[in-house]
């Protein structure tokens, strides 16, 4: 008995195919199904009426713009009954502290210092960065904290100096034509003027 081999098997398959289609051809004409175009021809058109436009009334929990027109079919909304409600002006929120015009570059330079006591010495704050401060310098300060004073930086409208170590030495505020405040350990009053 012979065996066919698998390509004999494709080409028997194949023809049968190719005769299937042949034959659907010279069956004659047949008739073809109607297009989907064909079907939404012959489908008749919906009388239209009338379009108006109007705008949608607010979500619920939404109250509507008072100068808003009421959109047709709502009604507008009755007041709640109760004592009317009357709210009394607030008084606006405290300005910002002063901020030291021009920000850290308004600051750099040399200052006089003048503490509590009446001692004089010069501080210089620098535009050179120090890691993330900058240098300054303390010449000739009596004060033993403020003669520490290695660094500086302005934050928040105020203006830091610190220790060796990162500690605290004073914070100065913009004001009377230089900077104002106080040394961090004694709370002693602190100034600058140019």
């Amino acid at each position: 008995m012979l065996r066919p081999s698998l390509s004999t098997f494709a080409v028997l398959c194949l023809g049968a195919s190719l005769g299937a289609c042949a034959s659907s051809r010279l069956d004659g004409p047949r008739t073809r199904a109607p297009s989907p175009q064909a079907s939404l021809d012959t489908v008749p058109a919906m009388p239209s009426g009338t379009v108006t436009a109007a705008p949608l009334a607010p979500p619920p929990g939404v109250a509507a713009s008072p100068d808003a027109p009421t959109p047709p079919g709502a009604q507008a909304a009755a007041p709640p009954a109760g004592p009317t409600v009357i709210a009394e002006p607030v008084a606006p929120p405290a300005p910002p502290p002063p901020v030291a015009t021009g920000g850290r570059s308004s600051v750099v330079g040399s200052w006089d210092a003048r503490d509590a006591t009446g001692a004089n010495c010069k501080v210089t704050l620098s535009s050179t960065p120090a890691l993330d401060l900058y240098r300054a310098t303390a010449t000739g300060c009596p004060n033993k904290d403020l003669a520490r004073v290695s660094a500086w930086d302005f934050r928040d409208g105020e203006v830091y100096l610190y220790q060796p170590g990162g500690s605290v030495a004073a914070r100065l505020r913009q004001g009377g034509g230089g900077l104002e405040g106080a040394l961090t350990k004694s709370g002693a009053a602190l100034a600058l003027n140019r």
